[in-house]
């Protein structure tokens, strides 16, 4: 009963973006064209690897529940955003705050779990080439992708539970676009000590053992590749790796320049920045650096259109 009358807040308002008012509505148009961008270059990434036999591998398999995870990370933001902005109504029920930050924190994490899975993937092909098909047999590839997506559920759902149990009063304010977690936990006016200490525990682990496991994997890439005699190896080893490095740069780089390279100043817009990178650019981007790196990504995209054309001239 006591909790009941302390958290009096039925919504929040997202202050969103700093935008001067008459430029809301070019801004507006901006951030819907690129989430078209993100979800219909995406789907096309999952669809022509759905079509094309020749892309049913454990690269492709990681690669396409990459894209679906970038779907649904941008669609966990933009629209909401999009609404406010339209609407210039910057409410967000109780509710669908914990429900938005929730998601965030699932498919954020998933996407990291997976980069591993793709950078395993790569040090295998390269460094094992005539074991890769007995190493990454299909069990292990399904067990990646599923502990992946048990793990990041799990993990979202525990820090979920935590903010769920805080009691908030009477600011509702939160300066930002979407449900962060670190700013819902500033509003609180009860004891988060147990969610920081959750935080410190399990999430850093969550964003650092991942880079690590990445890093370590293209540092034993590298050692391979520079023990290649042939040039054209070298070149041909760095084009395989070179579109899933571009991805891990974006990635953690709008990350540790957020979280580990503070600023005091101004850093409620360098955070909306850097969350705006991670959250709307870098997931509209992934599938030109896929198509446009990958030469079997053209080759499919290709077989697709001139199937269509020959389909057509009939």
């Amino acid at each position: 009963m006591t909790r009941r009358n302390q958290t009096v807040l039925s919504d929040f308002l997202l202050l969103g973006l700093p935008i001067e008012p008459g430029q809301q509505s070019l801004f507006c148009a901006l951030f819907l064209a690129m989430y078209l961008i993100t979800v219909l270059g995406n789907l096309l990434i999952i669809f022509l690897i759905h079509l094309d036999s020749h892309l049913h591998t454990p690269m492709y398999l990681f690669l396409s529940n990459l894209s679906f995870s970038d779907i649904c990370f941008s669609s966990v933001t933009v629209p909401k955003l999009v609404q406010t902005m339209l609407s210039q109504d910057p409410s967000i029920p109780y509710a669908g705050c914990l429900t938005q930050m929730y998601f965030f924190l699932f498919f954020a994490d998933l996407e990291s779990f997976l980069l591993v899975a793709m950078a395993y993937d790569r040090y295998v092909a390269i460094c094992f080439p005539l074991h890769y098909t007995i190493i990454m047999s299909p069990k292990l590839c399904l067990s990646l992708v599923v502990l992946s997506w048990v793990l990041t559920m799990f993990h979202a759902m525990l820090h979920t539970l935590l903010v769920a149990r805080l009691c908030f009063c009477a600011d509702n304010i939160i300066p930002h676009f979407f449900c962060d977690m670190s700013a819902l936990l500033k509003l609180a006016c009860s004891d988060t000590r147990v969610n920081q200490l959750v935080i410190f525990i399990i999430g850093g682990p969550i964003v650092v053992i991942p880079f690590l496991l990445i890093v370590m994997s293209y540092a034993r890439i590298v050692s391979s590749i520079l023990k290649v005699p042939s040039a054209r190896g070298i070149c041909k080893a760095f084009s395989t790796c070179g579109s899933h490095l571009s991805v891990v740069s974006l990635l953690y780089g709008t990350v540790i320049g957020l979280y580990f390279c503070p600023s005091a100043n101004n850093s409620t817009v360098k955070e909306t920045v850097m969350a705006m990178m991670y959250t709307v650019v870098t997931p509209m981007l992934n599938p030109f650096i896929y198509s446009l790196r990958n030469r079997d990504m053209m080759g499919a995209l290709r077989g697709l259109l001139s199937k269509k054309k020959m389909s057509s001239s009939v």
